[in-house]
């Protein structure tokens, strides 16, 4: 059986509102990352207002969408015991979204291995799990063992659904169409790392350097599309010379091997460049090769 943590809710400070050259730079917290929102606008007034907008919508996906808050409808679905949940137009959209990621990977992406948290912690520490602590969670992880009727959804009891895999993506692109509705300035929408820019404004964007986080390895040049990364620079375990990422097989409970330390996919939209990095990652040693026939651009560190 699963023994879940306790959960904490999380605060948001207001967001904060800088000039630069040209633009504005709007950052807040959100989804347990920094957020960062550039708006080639003249106003400050329309700057504000803007920033507001992004900042709430991403606190409405957070909050609807974490397992960390027990008054959501993921909350709901997770202690369900078994019991058929009825869920809106949006969760239908991401649970069918998350189906197909399932079946296109054959397996490999799957939202129900968050469970697997409880035997991994990748915290840059030594710690790895006996493999009795990741055989005992396998039973509750196989999108294969719910039963997804749209709008009805039956999770076996001591399963969980998590979004964590997709629900940044996904922010990211709702809210950019929402600041689209108010104005058609060149914009860049930047929730830790995972971007998605319109307008007719070219940005450089860094990507990120897997081995010192506090520089980038390339500058891309961008105004419009989306970019997004995976990889364990940030989210690993390190034992007797042996790198664990923490990518996880779901099938086995344990990292995939041979997987590169960062991908970085060009797509049109957030959601699906987001979904090509990872799906990189789940090809361990032969990510290139998976991206390679994608007909995307993509950086691999």
């Amino acid at each position: 059986m699963v023994v879940r943590k306790k959960r904490r809710q999380r605060t948001h400070k207001s967001p904060s509102l800088e000039q630069a050259a040209g633009y504005y730079i709007g950052r807040f917290q959100a989804m347990a990352c920094p957020c960062e929102l550039l708006m080639a606008v003249e106003k400050r007034s329309l700057a504000k207002s803007l920033l507001t907008l992004a900042a709430n919508e991403a606190w409405r996906i957070e909050k609807k969408f974490s397992r960390y808050v027990d008054d959501n409808m993921i909350y709901r679905i997770n202690n369900s015991n078994g019991k058929t949940i009825k869920v809106d137009d949006e969760i239908v959209q991401l649970l069918n979204f998350a189906q197909q990621c399932y079946e296109l990977s054959h397996g490999l992406f799957d939202i129900t291995s968050g469970v697997l948290r409880y035997a991994w912690t990748f915290d840059g520490s030594d710690r790895i799990p006996e493999p009795a602590q990741i055989e005992a969670l396998l039973p509750y992880v196989g999108w294969d063992k719910v039963t997804w009727q749209p709008p009805y959804f039956t999770l076996p009891k001591g399963m969980e659904i998590d979004f964590g895999g997709i629900g940044k993506e996904y922010a990211v692109d709702r809210t950019l169409l929402l600041l689209q509705e108010k104005s058609q300035a060149g914009m860049v929408v930047n929730f830790g790392g995972d971007i998605h820019a319109s307008g007719d404004r070219t940005w450089s964007i860094g990507i990120e350097n897997p081995a010192s986080l506090d520089s980038a390895t390339k500058i891309l040049k961008i105004h419009k599309g989306a970019l997004a990364t995976s990889g364990d620079a940030r989210r690993f375990l390190m034992k007797e010379g042996k790198r664990y990422g923490h990518v996880l097989n779901p099938k086995t409970g344990w990292p995939i091997s041979n997987a590169p330390h960062s991908v970085t996919v060009a797509a049109g939209t957030c959601t699906e460049a987001g979904i090509l990095a990872t799906f990189a990652l789940l090809h361990g040693e032969k990510a290139e090769e998976f991206l390679k026939n994608q007909d995307v651009q993509y950086w691999i560190e």
